[in-house]
């Protein structure tokens, strides 16, 4: 199972998209979880409101997305269990876009649902393809895929 996690594929296009995508989770998760770049901090993210009923507890949900954001967006950024990172990091996105920014629209002026997509997309595509190059999954699966 484990050698499934980290299977990659030795391409470098992963690079850009594992190093941006990081960086974006990274620091909205730190807001959340840290209270780091001016964010709520973990007690004030997780009194709020679910974007869906069934959610409940809510600061349990909530508590998942902002942790998913912080780990995900670490174990994209290392290339270590990429496709865990990128399930968690999807899974958040997903219900980002259809639960909290699909009101607005397609365009992020209106609070719309194009930069939770675009990010939704590049966590997909890290899914089905692994760290590829300059990845520790790459590392640990000895070069091959």
């Amino acid at each position: 199972m484990f050698r499934k996690l980290i299977a990659t594929s030795s391409t470098w296009f992963t690079l850009p998209i594992r190093l941006a995508l990081a960086a974006v989770m990274i620091a909205h998760g730190a807001q959340k979880v840290l209270g780091s770049f001016g964010g709520p901090g973990f007690n004030a993210f997780t009194s709020g409101e679910t974007p869906f009923s069934f959610m409940r507890p809510a600061w349990f949900w909530l508590g998942a997305a902002a942790l998913s954001e912080l780990v995900g967006g670490i174990l994209v950024g290392l290339g270590f269990l990429t496709r865990v990172g990128a399930f968690f990091i999807a899974c958040t996105m997903l219900t980002a876009v259809i639960g909290v920014h699909w009101p607005g629209g397609f365009f992020a002026a209106t609070r719309g649902y194009e930069y939770p997509l675009t990010l939704l997309a590049m966590a997909l595509a890290l899914l089905i393809s692994g760290g590829g190059q300059a990845s520790v999954d790459k590392g640990l699966s000895g070069g091959r895929r």
